[in-house]
């Protein structure tokens, strides 16, 4: 009824707990997150280029620090710090391209002498008796399919190569910004921490960052020790290629668990061009190498920066690559280290005293 308090009639009573607004805010709430997973799934290539380049940055950051105590401003330790990376890519490929390229080119003029072995080599002349192998492959590379398929593997692997250089790119000028702008980053993100814990987690931030910097200086102390090691030797036994083929052995070495056997596999295999006894002389090197380097070399350089367990690290490195590839193996172990840190200071104190 009409009142002169309410002219228009007394509201009735509020519809919160009534079920049709219950189901259409929680159908809400799941198209909301539904929403969400699916921006953070359309943007994830472009999170991982901001995650990694903030690991750099982090891994970076002790050396523009170290420059920074010798009395240089930390613009300039960065420009340092810096065009030290740029010229490490640099090296790596004026050491690696030119080989891969006169390699192809001499694959290409050999290539008719090679058929021509295949056709002198009795097996191969048997089956193409046999099942006319020869006639179908020549009948197949004058067919237009070849063409074609071959004109899509070359715009694909322009493609692929192109995508590299781009994200390449991308992640030096983010870590660029994001070491020039790491000390207000740091401070942003402490100060979203209540005043009265501020102080531990700043404590527990540094230290993690710390342990970063201290993971990534000591992965490139340990593939460092593996490049001018296999340097070294590839050049006593005399393998072409022994620049490029020891900065790569280095660049996988930096990929935990199966980076090793990787640059190891690809050295060995160019020794086994040389001579059945130089690829067999590699791999005993290798495989003597990765025992020095498991139990000696790495453990006394990661002792100081990472302080992880054997086990940990292992399963760390497998989820992280079974995640990611081989940039979450790369980032699996420092999380992991920094996980242990938090767990160790504050979930465990935490339950001694509940």
């Amino acid at each position: 009824m009409p009142t002169p308090d309410a002219p228009f009639g007394r509201p009735g009573r509020p519809m919160r707990d009534h079920p049709f607004v219950f189901g259409f805010t929680a159908a809400l709430g799941v198209l909301t997150a539904w929403w969400l997973v699916q921006a953070v799934a359309s943007a994830g290539s472009v999170l991982l280029l901001i995650v990694v380049s903030l690991f750099l940055a982090a891994g970076l950051n002790p050396a523009v620090e170290a420059l920074q105590r010798r009395n240089l401003s930390r613009t300039l330790a960065i420009t340092v710090v810096f065009l030290g990376v740029i010229a490490l890519f640099a090296v790596f490929g004026l050491a690696v391209v030119p080989p891969l390229t006169a390699q192809s080119a001499e694959f290409v003029e050999n290539l008719p002498g090679y058929v021509q072995e295949l056709q002198n080599h009795p097996l191969i002349r048997d089956l193409d008796r046999r099942f006319q192998l020869l006639e179908r492959l020549q009948q197949y590379v004058v067919s237009g399919d070849f063409g074609s398929q071959m004109f899509g593997g070359v715009l694909g692997f322009g493609t692929v190569l192109l995508g590299a250089v781009f994200n390449s790119v991308t992640v030096l000028v983010l870590t660029l910004y994001f070491l020039g702008s790491l000390t207000s980053i740091k401070e942003m993100g402490y100060r979203l921490v209540p005043r009265s814990r501020r102080t531990r987690a700043r404590l527990l931030g540094d230290e993690i960052i710390h342990r970063i910097g201290g993971y990534v200086a000591g992965n490139l102390i340990v593939s460092l020790i593996a490049g001018v090691t296999t340097f070294v030797f590839l050049s006593i036994m005399r393998v072409p290629y022994a620049l490029a083929l020891s900065l790569i052995v280095a660049l996988t070495d930096l990929i935990p668990l199966v980076g090793a056997f990787i640059g190891a596999g690809v050295a060995s295999l160019v020794g086994f061009f040389v001579s059945p006894t130089v690829g067999i002389v590699c791999v005993v090197f290798f495989t003597v190498y990765q025992q020095i380097e498991n139990y000696l070399i790495a453990p006394r350089v990661m002792k100081s920066s990472v302080d992880v367990p054997p086990l940990a690290t292992i399963v760390s490195a497998l989820l992280g690559g079974a995640l990611l590839g081989v940039v979450g193996a790369l980032l699996g172990i420092p999380l992991a280290a920094a996980a242990l840190l938090i767990v160790r200071e504050v979930v465990l104190p935490r339950q001694e005293r509940l």
